[in-house]
């Protein structure tokens, strides 16, 4: 199922190679890492939540989602230190390109209206950030058994020192943004 790391080795590292000017593969920009993080308003009200969201990412990604925890106490939000407050995977290697491929033409297609994602979420420092209002767009997802429609933020974590390098990177590995 690595058909992305594939692509990347046979036509993405060459086409970055000769866009940028590299002279060696190791200056190339790769996908590093890709965390999905769903975080949990409403777990003071229904406990039982953050074991859904849990679930839902563990079929979603495939890998133990860890429970995050907040840092410090605020009031306006009614939120003690050390309170759970959502869950996170980090996805690396095979399962990083599996989920990259799985998002990139299967679920974001499924997403109504869908026109692309914005090209305005990169950091300055070549990572890509975006969020999803449903996880109803991953196949996994059977809709009669989730509680309730929750969304989750994707951050891609790369190499590429510039935003143009790393666009340029996600562009070449199926990344669907607006023109």
């Amino acid at each position: 199922m690595e058909i992305l790391k594939e692509q990347y080795e046979k036509e993405v590292l060459p086409a970055l190679m000769k866009k940028f000017g590299y002279k060696s593969v190791m200056e190339a920009p790769k996908l590093e890492k890709i965390v999905i993080n769903i975080g949990l308003g409403d777990i003071k009200d229904n406990p039982k939540s953050l074991d859904n969201a849990v679930n839902d990412l563990k079929i979603i990604t495939g890998q133990k989602p860890v429970i995050t925890k907040s840092k410090k106490a605020i009031a306006a939000f009614k939120l003690r230190e050390g309170v759970n407050i959502g869950c996170k995977v980090t996805l690396r290697k095979g399962k990083m390109y599996d989920f990259a491929y799985k998002l990139f033409n299967v679920a974001l297609p499924r997403v109504r209206d869908f026109r692309g994602v914005s090209v305005n979420s990169f950091d300055g420092r070549g990572n890509y950030s975006m969020g999803i209002k449903e996880q109803l767009i991953f196949p996994e997802i059977e809709y009669d058994k989730i509680d309730k429609i929750r969304g989750m933020d994707i951050i891609f974590v790369t190499t590429a020192k510039t935003d143009e390098e790393a666009k340029e990177l996600l562009t070449l590995l199926g990344m669907p943004f607006k023109n």
